[in-house]
């Protein structure tokens, strides 16, 4: 049988009951991928004509107006069909591994973060936006983004503290530098597209400030000047954190612009008052050139969405990373 592969126009020959991304790999297939086992999400494509057949038993087949996206990883061909492949330029294959760590450094960032950096046995390869499972104990084991880049010596992540949680009052209140740790990934598709030219959208709010770090060190790094537009959203002005290192970044870096806002409280000069989304409907009216970055809470990202697809984003070139609280 024939599998149609777009958008390149490449039509491959499979046997039926084969794993979808094993064949598309035999085939050269350009197509990201890293935890093999359904959890990154990074190998997600599209069935556009025929079915393919999920992990859980279930055929997925183009209906008008529904979701026929699937995890390659997890689909098993079942007869002829099309699938397109996201962004066949911007492949990322980091093999997720499992490493141990140990605590280096935590420091206090605000009343209910914490920074956490990690010294791993072996170098972790991964892609500034990603992030990986921290596994503090049994039942200690939640993702977290990293906040870093590859040339640092130390994995970086953020954590807030959630009342009630387990893992993060263990990480403020019982976790010590020199602790071990075992660490996962790297996971995650909301990852810097490197060959994107264009103006690039990074919102954050709260902890959400890691991958965007992450998002924006790593496209200086590697020479991107792309305009950068980095609206950091909190609370309070008492709760924006790394404030200095992110002014550092857009004085030395002139493509960079950094809009700090805050929803409640009175603000100084050069923070916002507001939702981090009435300011960026305040700044632009066009950002269909644009590719967004959305990483925080769920309300947030979801708001974010809404809004920058109103102004033109593509569906397509919105990469949003949800920080889901429970059980934290």
């Amino acid at each position: 049988m024939e599998v149609v592969v777009r958008p390149i126009g490449r039509v491959i020959s499979a046997e039926p009951g084969a794993n979808l991304l094993d064949t598309l790999r035999k085939n050269d297939i350009p197509i990201s991928y890293s935890c093999m086992s359904g959890r990154c999400g990074i190998c997600r494509c599209k069935v556009v004509e025929g079915e393919v057949l999920t992990a859980n038993g279930e055929l997925r087949q183009p209906f008008l107006n529904e979701d026929t996206h699937v995890l390659a990883c997890q689909s098993t061909l079942t007869s002829g069909c099309a699938i397109e492949i996201p962004e066949p330029d911007e492949i990322v294959c980091c093999p997720a591994k499992i490493l141990k760590a140990k605590v280096a450094e935590i420091r206090q960032e605000t009343h209910d973060i914490r920074s956490l950096k990690v010294k791993a046995n072996k170098p972790l390869e991964y892609v500034p936006g990603q992030y990986a499972t921290l596994e503090f104990g049994p039942d200690l084991i939640r993702p977290y983004s990293m906040a870093g880049i590859m040339q640092d010596d130390l994995l970086e992540f953020h954590v807030r503290l959630v009342p009630g949680g387990r893992v993060s009052p263990y990480v403020f209140d019982t976790l010590k530098e020199g602790d071990s740790l075992r660490l996962s990934g790297p996971l995650g598709a909301s990852y810097l597209r490197r060959r994107h030219r264009g103006p690039m959208l990074l919102v954050a709010g709260g902890t959400g400030l890691a991958p965007a770090l992450s998002l924006l060190r790593g496209a200086l790094a590697v020479g991107m000047d792309n305009p950068i537009h980095l609206y950091f959203g909190a609370r309070t002005v008492n709760d924006l954190y790394c404030t200095d290192r992110l002014a550092a970044l857009a004085a030395a870096n002139p493509q960079v612009a950094l809009h700090l806002v805050v929803s409640n409280g009175t603000t100084p000069a050069g923070i916002r008052s507001g939702l981090v989304t009435e300011a960026i409907e305040q700044d632009w009216q066009d950002l269909s050139a644009f590719r967004a970055y959305l990483c925080g809470a769920p309300a947030m990202v979801e708001a974010a969405t809404l809004s920058v697809k109103r102004r033109g984003v593509s569906l397509s070139h919105i990469y949003a990373d949800a920080f889901y609280s429970t059980g934290y």
